[in-house]
């Protein structure tokens, strides 16, 4: 039976996740053992309960409880179920609830580099990008274009934010990822390294004079390939650039000189992983 509680008080300890410990509070970097994270949507939840994540409680807002949500609600067991309509669930955490589901759930223990790309042709590396939306947007187009895994900077937004969670539909919790070092200075030189010795070519996306179309036979044919994607604005570090193997440019039209970063990692994965 689901474990259904009614909210009667909104400074309930149990509710502090949700309403007010900050993100990084939630992510504990000093216990990471400890850690826990939001998912936001009946879709994304879903996908992380069948990703074996395992739940801290629920918040549901009480039309979607009986409604679309009955199904998570059967599957919950002894996890607590917190539920109030909708106006207060607003007024608990400061936002609307993305079709009335929220849910507390654990960290779990990254695997290693080795482990995410074993088997993988194309990965998809993440320089410091910082917006979630963004690191949302590029797991979906990687899940859903052909990409193997992703590997991400220690400056990188972490992809379990709430938003990147939510913009990726789920699909942080399909596609393997884990953080490529632990420390600022781990990228880039010792984290090329490491792409190298795993057999990879590195292609980074990035806006030069000596650059190759991203139809370049070459990039298909490569036996391992890595393309590597950079914060927005600035891009890719200069660092990266010289110790890639390629790099890489979208033709543009029209006086374009660049794409955001998700929609440019679409073009790119497409391009490069059809007919893989």
């Amino acid at each position: 039976m689901p474990n259904i509680i009614e909210i009667t008080d909104l400074l309930d300890p149990a509710l502090d996740p949700y309403a007010r410990l900050t993100e990084n509070q939630l992510r504990s970097r000093r216990s990471p053992d400890k850690g826990i994270f939001i998912a936001e949507s009946q879709t994304v939840v879903t996908l992380a309960l069948n990703a074996g994540y395992t739940p801290v409680s629920f918040l549901i807002e009480h039309s979607q409880l009986y409604g679309q949500a009955a199904d998570l609600a059967d599957r919950t067991d002894d996890t607590p179920i917190y539920t109030a309509d909708g106006s207060l669930l607003e007024k608990l955490t400061g936002f609307s609830l993305s079709r009335g589901v929220l849910a507390v759930l654990r960290r779990p223990a990254l695997p290693s580099v080795e482990t995410v790309c074993a088997g993988a042709k194309h990965i998809a590396v993440l320089e410091n990008i910082m917006d979630a939306a963004n690191v949302g947007a590029i797991f979906r187009s990687a899940a859903a274009l052909g990409i193997d895994a992703v590997l991400v900077t220690p400056q990188c937004s972490d992809p379990l934010l709430r938003r990147a969670a939510r913009v990726s539909m789920g699909t942080v919790f399909q596609i393997p990822w884990t953080y490529i070092g632990s420390r600022t200075e781990d990228w880039p030189e010792t984290g090329m390294e490491q792409l190298r010795s795993l057999g990879f070519q590195t292609a980074s996306m990035a806006l030069c004079h000596d650059t190759v179309s991203i139809s370049d036979p070459r990039l298909k044919e490569a036996a391992r390939l890595a393309i590597l994607l950079g914060t927005e604005g600035t891009g890719l570090t200069e660092t990266t650039i010289r110790l890639s193997d390629y790099t890489v440019k979208i033709p543009m039209f029209h006086g374009v000189d660049s794409l955001n970063v998700a929609a440019a990692s679409a073009v790119a994965f497409w391009e490069i992983c059809q007919n893989h």
